[in-house]
C-alpha cells in the first residue's frame, strides 16, 4: 500500500505541474482534473492503509467537486468564451526551471523537516511524511501561479492548486475530520470558484481578455 501511494503521489505532483505550466487552458483544466482525480485516489489509499472508512466518504466528495463540478464549471467558462491563455509574467522555458530547481528543493526541505511542520509521530511516518511534503509544495506551487500568471482563468486553476494541497495536508494530519466539515469546506470552494468564473466573466465582456492587470481599469 505505501508504494502505490507514493506512486500516486508522484502521478499528483506532475499533473500539478502540468495544471499549473501549460498554457493551453483546456489541456490545463484537463490536468487539473486528473490532479483532483489523484488526489482522491490518495485519499482512498490512505483510508484503506489507516482502517479510517470515513476518509472514502472524503474521497468520494473529493471526485464530485473537485473532478466533476470545479473542472465542469472551468470548462464551460473557456468553451462559452473560446479565451486563450494571456501570456504569463515569465517565459516558459524559464518558468519550468526555476519551478523544477524550486519546488525539488522546498519538498526535501519540508520532507527533512517534517516534524518542526507538524510536530507528531503521525507526520513523521511514512508515507504521511511524504505527503505532509507534498501537500505543502504544491501549496506553492498554486501561490507560484498566482504570482506569475496574469489570466483569471489560470489564477483560478492556482487557487484550486492551493485548496487541493490544503485538502492533502487536512487527510494527513486530521484524518478524523467530521463529514459535516469536510462537506463545508468543499461547499465554500465551490462557491468561490463559482464567484470568481462570474467576474472573470465580467472581466471579458469589458475588455475582450481576462487579463487581470486590467482589473484597475474597472475603477470607477
Amino acid at each position: 500500500m505505501g508504494d502505490l501511494i507514493t506512486t500516486l503521489m508522484v502521478c499528483h505532483f506532475l499533473a500539478s505541474v502540468g495544471a499549473a505550466e501549460i498554457r493551453n487552458l483546456k489541456t490545463s483544466t484537463i490536468f487539473l482534473m486528473l490532479q483532483s482525480l489523484l488526489l482522491a485516489l490518495i485519499i482512498a489509499a490512505f483510508a484503506g492503509r489507516s482502517q479510517n472508512y470515513s476518509l472514502y466518504w472524503w474521497a468520494a466528495i473529493t471526485v464530485v467537486s473537485k473532478v466533476i463540478v470545479i473542472p465542469g464549471m472551468l470548462w464551460w467558462h473557456i468553451k462559452k468564451t473560446q479565451v486563450m491563455e494571456i501570456k504569463p509574467l515569465v517565459s516558459f522555458v524559464v518558468s519550468f526551471i526555476l519551478l523544477a530547481i524550486f519546488l525539488v528543493a522546498f519538498y526535501q526541505m519540508i520532507h527533512t523537516h517534517a516534524n518542526f511542520v507538524a510536530p507528531t509521530a503521525v507526520a513523521a511516518a511514512e508515507p504521511t511524511r511524504s505527503a505532509l511534503a507534498l501537500s505543502f509544495t504544491i501549496f506553492v506551487l498554486g501561490l507560484y501561479v498566482l504570482v506569475i500568471h496574469r489570466d483569471a482563468v489560470k489564477i483560478i486553476i492556482g487557487l484550486n492548486l492551493i485548496e487541493n494541497g490544503v485538502h492533502l495536508a487536512l487527510v494527513t494530519l486530521v484524518p478524523q475530520m467530521p463529514i459535516t466539515t469536510k462537506l463545508g469546506i468543499v461547499s465554500n470552494v465551490v462557491f468561490a470558484i463559482l464567484m470568481l468564473l462570474w467576474l472573470t466573466q465580467n472581466i471579458y465582456q469589458a475588455f475582450g481578455s481576462s487579463d487581470t492587470l486590467k482589473l484597475s481599469s474597472l475603477k470607477g
